[in-house]
C-alpha cells in the first residue's frame, strides 16, 4: 500500500517519527527476520492483554464469530458435493487452512489488503481455488502427476475469509464455505482442453443441484480478454456443450466490464430452488500455472459456488 492511499497509515509513520517504515520492514530486512520481529512484537502485544480485554476483542471482530448455517446440514453438503464431484473424476483435496503469503494477490488481480495476512509467510485462505493451483503447479513442477495424456481434477471444499469491508450488503459474510473444482491440462490446438474441461464442470454442477435441490442450473458465458479470439471460443464451448446432450442451460452475455482475473471465458452459475432465485458461484479460465511454471500449453479451469446460503434451502428440500 503506497503512504499517501492511507491516511491512517500516514499518521502512524508521523508518529513514529519515521515516514520510511514501511520500505525498510519491506525492503531492508529479509523476510525471515521480519517474521522474527513480528513475532516479538505480537507476544509482547499479548502479553499486555487482559482476560476482559479478549472478550472484548472477540466481540468486536467480525471474522472470529460462528458462522449461522447449521453446521449439521453444512458438512452433509459438503459431503453430498464431494461425492458427486468424485463420481466424475474431480479427487477430493483437504487443503489447509493457510495459504503461502500472496497466493491471492501474486498470481491474480487481488489486493493483499482484501486478504488477513499472518505470520510465517503465510495468509488465511481466501480463495482455494489459488491453492488448488499451487498444488497443481507444485505436482508438475516435482514430476508426482502429468496433465499431458489425462487432465489432473482436483474438488475441495473450503471455508474462506476475506477482509474487505462488506458494509450492509445482503448475503456478503466475513466467512463463507465454499464448494471449488479446478482442471488441469495442455494446450493441444482446437480448444480441446478448454471445451473438455468447461463440459466436465458444468456436469458436475448440473448433477450437484439436480441431485440435492431437484433443481435446473443456468450457465451465463461471458467474454473475457487473453485469448485471441474470446468469443470464437465461447462459440465452439457451447456448440460443444450440446453436442454432447448438456443439459443446463448456457447462455451468452455481452462483456459489459474489464475484468482481468479470468482469461478468455468467465461463466456465472444461477438456479432457483424453492422459488428463489439464486447466483451461486462462477469460474473461467486463468493463467496461473502459466506463470508459475514458466510454461505456455498449461491451461487451468477453476469454478466455485458458495454452500452457506444453500444449507436452508437443502434442509426444506430434504422435508
Amino acid at each position: 500500500m503506497k503512504k499517501e492511499d492511507s491516511p491512517n497509515l500516514h499518521r502512524i509513520m508521523r508518529e513514529l517519527g519515521h515516514d520510511k517504515v514501511i520500505e525498510m520492514l519491506a525492503e531492508r530486512i529479509p523476510a525471515s527476520d521480519l517474521n522474527g520481529l513480528l513475532m516479538e512484537v505480537f507476544r509482547e502485544k499479548t502479553k499486555q492483554t487482559t482476560p476482559k480485554e479478549l472478550l472484548k476483542k472477540y466481540e468486536s471482530n467480525r471474522f472470529v464469530h460462528p458462522a449461522e448455517a447449521d453446521p449439521l446440514t453444512l458438512k452433509q453438503l459438503e459431503l453430498d458435493t464431494l461425492r458427486i464431484a468424485s463420481e466424475q473424476s474431480f479427487s477430493a483435496v483437504q487443503l489447509s487452512p493457510a495459504a503461502p503469503l500472496g497466493s491471492c494477490s501474486v498470481i491474480a488481480t487481488v489486493d493483499q489488503n482484501k486478504v488477513i495476512s499472518a505470520l510465517r509467510g503465510t495468509e488465511i485462505v481466501a480463495d482455494a481455488t489459488n491453492l488448488l493451483a499451487l498444488h497443481v503447479a507444485h505436482l508438475l513442477k516435482s514430476g508426482k502427476a502429468d496433465n499431458e495424456s489425462s487432465f489432473l481434477r482436483f474438488s475441495t471444499t473450503h471455508r474462506h475469509i476475506r477482509a474487505q469491508s462488506l458494509g450492509n450488503a445482503p448475503g456478503m459474510l466475513p466467512h463463507f464455505h465454499v464448494f471449488c473444482l479446478v482442471t488441469s491440462g495442455k494446450d493441444n490446438g482446437s480448444y480441446s482442453f478448454e471445451k473438455q474441461a468447461f463440459l466436465e464442470q458444468a456436469i458436475v454442477y448440473q448433477a450437484l443441484f439436480r441431485k440435492l435441490f431437484r433443481s435446473d442450473i443456468e450457465i451465463v458465458l461471458c467474454a473475457r480478454q487473453g485469448y485471441k479470439d474470446s468469443d470464437g471460443l465461447i462459440e465452439r464451448i457451447v456448440e460443444y456443450g450440446r453436442e454432447h446432450g448438456i443439459q443446463a442451460t448456457l447462455s451468452v452475455s455481452p462483456s459489459e466490464e474489464n475484468n482481468e482475473y479470468y482469461k478468455g471465458l468467465q461463466f456465472t452459475i444461477k438456479t432457483v430452488i424453492n422459488g428463489n432465485n439464486y447466483t451461486i458461484g462462477d469460474g473461467g479460465f486463468v493463467d496461473w500455472p502459466n506463470r508459475l511454471l514458466s510454461r505456455r500449453r498449461e491451461r487451468l479451469l477453476i469454478s466455485a459456488i458458495g454452500l452457506d446460503r444453500l444449507v436452508p434451502e437443502l434442509a426444506r428440500t430434504s422435508l
